[in-house]
């Protein structure tokens, strides 16, 4: 498992390193090998120790639902990186789990990204059966949070604005507010190319990673993001249609095999859309800096999703 393509500039936790090297070395002494920082954010902190990666999980994180969601990994080797113990392991406030590093997709040659691979292993998950006892998917919590965060951040940026209205006319099921309509699957709940690794045997397939956010719910959800980079101009039309075709043909169940996908995922791509805009717009106004290029063409679509002021929906939120 892995979080970024490059370490982070600072030294690991000492708690967290010396769980990852005693994983990393079971039964034997200290090792002198370096200790890196992958990630550190409010909702992970990620660490690597030769072939070994600890993942300190959100203060406040449901160790059943984790161990759901760790189970299921467990279960599925050939779709999700398998844990090295599927049971996570208490630390203060954190829960810890330990991974393989894999190697993860390289951003710097975006014509070689895993699109096919990437598709087949949605279209894979998607067609497992749900067990018994799996949480819902956090795919719409999480945009529900970053909506939150820009109300909180940013009351007055000008990007604001168009970004609530794009959110208040979302249905009730992508803000969170109600079960998704339709049969529930196993999602990934946070598909984007980062959530990819080669599994760290020689030759080894592409894998997701990350169960954060696994759960049943609406498959769309996962196609969500690519359909709204495509649709934002931000994702090449060839590539699109690669990821398109392949999980068509890996038999997908969130969109019909043939035909126009529209109809099944524009509401997912919305609010990934709505997602997207609203982190930006809180970290540039964080940052005091101007929104880039790419952070104004999802604040722009957002703007062209929302109705205009005055004609919200009875149900949405002013």
């Amino acid at each position: 498992m892995t979080a970024t393509a490059a370490p982070v500039p600072f030294g690991p936790p000492p708690a967290l390193a010396a769980q990852a090297i005693t994983a990393a070395h079971p039964g034997a002494p200290g090792c002198a090998r370096p200790t890196t920082v992958l990630a550190d954010r409010p909702d992970a902190t990620v660490v690597r120790h030769c072939g070994t990666v600890a993942k300190a999980h959100a203060p406040g994180t449901d160790p059943a639902a984790l161990a759901h969601r760790l189970a299921l990994a467990a279960r599925l080797p050939d779709i999700l990186l398998p844990p090295l113990d599927p049971a996570p392991v208490a630390s203060d406030d954190r829960l810890v789990t330990f991974w393989p590093h894999g190697t993860p997709v390289d951003p710097e040659v975006p014509e070689a990204a895993p699109w096919e691979a990437t598709a087949a292993l949605l279209a894979r998950l998607h067609r497992t059966p749900v067990p018994p006892g799996l949480p819902p998917m956090r795919g719409p919590e999480k945009t529900a949070r970053a909506v939150a965060r820009l109300r909180a951040a940013a009351p007055g940026h000008p990007a604001t604005d168009p970004v609530l209205r794009a959110w208040a006319a979302l249905p009730a099921w992508a803000r969170a507010e109600a079960p998704a309509p339709g049969p529930a699957a196993v999602c990934h709940g946070d598909l984007h190319l980062g959530q990819l690794v080669r599994h760290p045997v020689p030759g080894g397939p592409w894998l997701l990673i990350d169960v954060d956010d696994l759960g049943t719910g609406a498959p769309a959800w996962d196609l969500a993001r690519p359909a709204a980079w495509f649709a934002c101009g931000l994702l090449p039309p060839d590539d699109w249609t690669r990821f398109l075709t392949a999980y068509r043909a890996a038999g997908g169940p969130a969109v019909p095999p043939d035909g126009d996908p529209w109809a099944a995922l524009d509401t997912a791509a919305r609010a990934l859309t709505v997602q997207s805009a609203a982190r930006a717009v809180a970290k540039a106004a964080a940052a005091g800096r101007a929104l880039d290029e790419v952070e104004r063409a999802v604040v722009d679509a957002c703007g062209r999703m929302a109705p205009p002021p005055g004609e919200l929906t009875g149900g949405a939120h002013q």
